[in-house]
């Protein structure tokens, strides 16, 4: 089974572009095989990774989920559902050199989607086998994780930035992670975008508050705008950049 790294935060905070660094860190460091997988509803790994997505898992649930009332059904009247499910699945796999990606998506219909989910779970599950690490970018309620869609998470990395009020809701996600009972071992913090890579007093008082274990801060890098505006994929930032420099350092801090 996958070593499985969840990314989480709220939105705007830089947590996206963290999770391609880190992506780009094992790849490069050749832990691979690697499975990413974009679970956040505001889905923009693939811009952070520059890789084209052609089509969803939540397209794939939808399509499985309104088999069963259309007067004209996908799936070959030869072929359960769970073989079709399959299927698509592998057909939705982005495969680049060094690691694949699956993109979670959206639902956008109505009604119990309880059976197709279980399908999900269980093709993620025969999925995951296949990769040393598996590194998910979740939305702040980290939905597919607390449901159960996605597997058993061994560390979840919280990216915040450098405002209390940032650091409350990364508090609010490791809370979350308790209520769910999630048994997850590690749980660290990054906090990001901060001016000469520094902390002031009140940030670290309310990170103390919110019992986090800071794993260390990211200075703001006016690099990752750039390539952002000029559309250029962020993880094609130099190795040598402020931010990338000190990510690496964290993440070769850690044992996983």
């Amino acid at each position: 089974m996958a070593y499985t790294i969840a990314v989480a935060g709220k939105g705007g905070v830089g947590k996206t572009t963290t999770c391609g660094f880190l992506i780009d860190y094992l790849c490069k460091r050749k832990q691979g095989p690697i499975l990413a997988v974009d679970a956040d509803a505001n889905s923009n790994l693939n811009e952070v990774l520059g890789v084209e997505v052609d089509m969803t898992l939540g397209e794939i649930r939808e399509e499985v989920a309104r088999a069963e009332i259309s007067s004209a059904n996908p799936i070959p009247p030869t072929m359960s559902k769970q073989d079709y499910m399959e299927y698509k699945i592998n057909s939705a796999l982005i495969e680049e050199d060094d690691y694949d990606m699956l993109v979670m998506g959206r639902t956008q219909g109505s009604g119990c989607y309880c059976f197709v989910n279980g399908l999900l779970q269980h093709e993620l599950q025969r999925l995951v086998g296949n990769y040393q690490y598996m590194v998910v970018d979740n939305e702040a309620g980290m939905e597919h994780i607390s449901r159960g869609i996605l597997p058993k998470v061994d560390m979840i990395i919280l990216v915040s930035d450098c405002s209390r009020r940032g650091i409350q809701a990364v508090g609010r996600i490791a809370k979350l992670v308790h209520e769910v009972q999630m048994d997850v071992k590690n749980v660290k913090l990054i906090v990001n975008r901060a001016p000469g890579g520094e902390l002031n007093e009140g940030v670290m008082e309310e990170i103390q508050k919110q019992e986090l274990d800071l794993l260390g801060v990211l200075p703001q890098d006016e690099l990752v705008y750039e390539y952002d505006c000029a559309g250029k994929p962020t993880v094609q930032i130099p190795e040598d950049a402020p931010v990338r420099k000190k990510l690496i350092e964290l993440l070769d801090s850690l044992d996983f």
